[in-house]
């Protein structure tokens, strides 16, 4: 089975070509990539103009550090402040292999340990990129410029990388998908498909079983496709999952109180570490998978994310010795490494003397209070019967202009909002809804000029859309029901309704 699921991924990435694989599935228009390809590419880590200094740091502790162990069990390769280090397993004076402006983070040694792959923001936004072990021939793997990527794994024969792309809805969160890459490149191959276009709730933290048969991640499973804050975390957020490769079968591996993070299977494949909360406490715990019991071996971790939106993982990268008897982790800002049995728990120290590029940050020039500027939403734009005006509101102000063109003016002096202008058939008159929290809406109309303006409705309201009758003796309007933004008041009966230009009880 294993064979049969890389000759078909493999088919899948090497033998298509790259421009097959688009975003969201479609195939890339040659003429956008030549427009792209003649665009000047922004530096990050020269960006123009910018005046860099660089700024000394001497420090043996840093925050929310990935680690990852070579498997020759020797070396670790960890992030912080957005560079790239190794060092010797026991510790000492690290080796920058990543750095500059851009945000370097997670790396992952390959199975032979020749090569990293790592989640970089050097070419504008995160994707996955590979370099050497000593930081050489640092090369893109994914290209994505808005499904951005992160959270690599290799498959254990070194061919492949697995990695969470994340997507956003309109309310900005979002969630991720599992997908897979051959190291030569390509657009990749979706495996764990987010529930809908719509859903806000985390997946991520892909990591492969050390037979390369499954994928292990993590899924807020919490009820609803709409992301909450303050979620209770004891009761349980987070599960760790399993996606067989083979036939892509999903089955729970960790759950329950605390819920379960960062998946971590050891080398030997007979256990899995991972994070849980314990009221206010994040704990490192194994799972022996032939008995199922679960086992606190560390009580200090720094907090996790499950109650937040945690794109690039819930916690740090941690990984196991090769011999599958230790667990090397971030907390605490340092570097520390325990047995499998919780024994044995020591800092791995280190100490770095370096620096970090600082750009100078861009002081523009803006005008407080100018006379006049170029407002980005103007709405309910109505144009009057003989075609040569035009009346829309912006600012929550209505304004009055030639349809050729000219200066705005106010059509009112007054200091209520004012929306959904509309002229009479004849137009001579506007008609719009003007509005105050206090007073809540009501429907008024005016002179063209924005002269001799009356009330219509007698009774405040939640109301919209006024239309005038072709004889424009009579308004139409929408009554809708309030609550939630605005006050509940008034909000009996909602409906469509008419009334008298006049004025008088709309029916």
């Amino acid at each position: 089975m294993k064979a049969l699921h890389t000759l078909l991924v493999s088919s899948a990435l090497v033998l298509l070509p790259a421009n097959a694989f688009a975003q969201d599935g479609g195939v890339e228009a040659d003429a956008e990539q030549a427009t792209d390809a003649q665009e000047e590419k922004w530096d990050v880590n020269a960006p123009t103009g910018a005046n860099i200094q660089q700024v000394s740091i001497r420090t043996d502790e840093g925050t929310w550090m990935d680690v990852d162990v070579s498997p020759d069990g020797r070396t670790l390769a960890f992030s912080m402040l957005g560079d790239i280090y190794t060092m010797p397993i026991e510790g000492g004076t690290p080796t920058r292999i990543a750095e500059g402006l851009a945000w370097e983070v997670q790396p992952r040694f390959s199975p032979d340990g020749s090569r990293i792959a790592f989640t970089s923001d050097r070419a504008g936004g995160d994707n996955i990129w590979l370099m050497g072990r000593d930081g050489s021939d640092k090369q893109q793997l994914t290209k994505e410029d808005f499904r951005l990527l992160h959270q690599p794994s290799w498959s254990p024969d070194g061919q492949f990388i697995a990695a969470k792309k994340h997507f956003t809805t309109g309310r900005s969160l979002g969630t991720g998908e599992v997908w897979l890459y051959h190291v030569s490149g390509g657009g990749g191959v979706k495996l764990v498909e987010r529930p809908s276009e719509a859903h806000q709730k985390e997946l991520g933290e892909p990591i492969y079983a050390p037979d390369g048969e499954a994928i292990y991640f993590t899924r807020n499973d919490t009820s609803g496709p709409i992301f909450e804050y303050a979620q209770d975390s004891n009761a349980g957020i987070f599960r760790i999952e399993k996606y067989e490769l083979a036939t892509g079968e999903r089955t729970t591996v960790v759950d329950g109180y605390g819920g379960a993070v960062r998946p971590t299977p050891s080398p030997d494949g007979s256990a899995i570490a991972f994070v849980r909360r314990d009221k206010d406490d994040s704990q490192l715990w194994v799972k022996e998978f032939a008995s199922g019991r679960e086992t606190m071996i560390f009580d200090g971790l720094d907090r996790d994310v499950q109650e937040t939106w945690a794109v690039t993982g819930v916690y740090p990268n941690m990984d196991w010795t090769p011999d599958s008897r230790s667990i090397v982790f971030w907390s605490g800002g340092k570097l520390n490494r325990v047995n499998r049995d919780g024994t044995g728990a020591r800092v791995i120290p280190f100490a770095i003397n370096d620096t970090r590029g600082v750009a100078d940050a861009p002081h523009p020039v803006i005008e407080v209070a100018p006379e006049s500027f170029t407002t980005s939403i103007p709405k309910h734009a109505t144009v009057s019967p003989d075609g040569r005006r035009v009346v829309f509101e912006t600012l929550g102000r209505l304004w009055v202009k030639t349809i050729d063109g000219g200066t705005p003016r106010r059509l009112t002096s007054g200091e209520a909002i004012e929306a959904w202008p509309t002229f009479s058939r004849d137009g001579r008159n506007i008609a719009f809804v003007r509005w105050t929290d206090a007073g809540l809406g009501e429907i008024v109309v005016t002179d063209a000029n924005g002269g001799n303006l009356r009330k219509v409705t007698r009774t405040p309201g939640h109301y919209a859309n006024p239309a005038f009758s072709p004889d424009g003796r009579t308004i139409a309007f929408e009554k809708r029901s309030g609550g939630y933004l605005t006050s509940p008041d008034y909000s009996q009966d909602p409906g469509i309704y008419r009334v008298a230009v006049n004025g008088g009880t709309p029916e």
